[in-house]
């Protein structure tokens, strides 16, 4: 059987273009709400973890369909061994490798797709305290606190949600407090606190006391 908590959630979704509320007490400013990620933000880069396929262009011997991306952030695949593949995007990696394999093709077209992702540690959300299934997930471009709480399930029982807050590390390194009421982003549909994640932000989610 769907839990109430759930159906919210999935109702929520429909209706996302159309449900709106007013926030009360301190809550996101337009600008949060508004802002979205840079352009440089918005190219996925490859980390840790990640599953990749490599193709090489009339290579067939030299493609790799699946190779996973080690713990040092490396990758080997044919004539092409240990190359640093975290940190860079799919198409940055793609010309890293064919400028190795022009010690032995002539001008290679290399294509490198991500299959499976976990993307670096400095580009997850992580979630922490009263969700159903706190965890670190992977920042997706346009992510907002209503696609967390899906992807964590929403909250528990013990939730305080309209104390939750986003911790956000801002550009010389000041961190910045964001309050948001989940509660009535949930429950209300108060699509004024639906603000837009960034790339290591972190949600906290604190226990009530009562």
């Amino acid at each position: 059987m769907v839990s109430w908590t759930r159906f919210r959630l999935l109702a929520l979704l429909l209706g996302v273009g159309l449900l709106g509320g007013c926030a009360a007490g301190p809550g996101p400013t337009p600008a949060e709400l508004a802002s979205g990620p840079s352009a440089d933000q918005s190219e996925y880069v490859i980390g840790s973890g990640d599953l990749l396929s490599v193709f090489v262009y009339q290579a067939p011997e030299l493609s790799e369909p699946g190779v996973s991306v080690r713990p040092d952030g490396r990758i080997s695949i044919p004539l092409v061994q240990d190359i640093r593949a975290a940190g860079f995007t799919p198409p940055q990696l793609a010309k890293r490798i064919a400028v190795r394999l022009k010690k032995y093709l002539k001008d290679p077209n290399v294509t490198v797709i991500v299959r499976s992702f976990v993307g670096p540690f400095d580009r997850q959300i992580r979630v922490i305290g009263q969700a159903t299934t706190p965890e670190a997930i992977p920042y997706r471009d346009g992510m907002t606190v209503l696609d967390v709480m899906v992807a964590t399930r929403g909250l528990t029982r013990f939730a305080s949600g309209n104390s939750a807050f986003i911790m956000r590390r801002e550009p010389g390194g000041k961190e910045k407090k964001i309050h948001i009421r989940l509660d009535s982003l949930l429950n209300h549909g108060d699509m004024s606190q639906n603000v837009r994640m960034r790339p290591g932000d972190t949600l906290v989610i604190p226990e009530t006391w009562f």
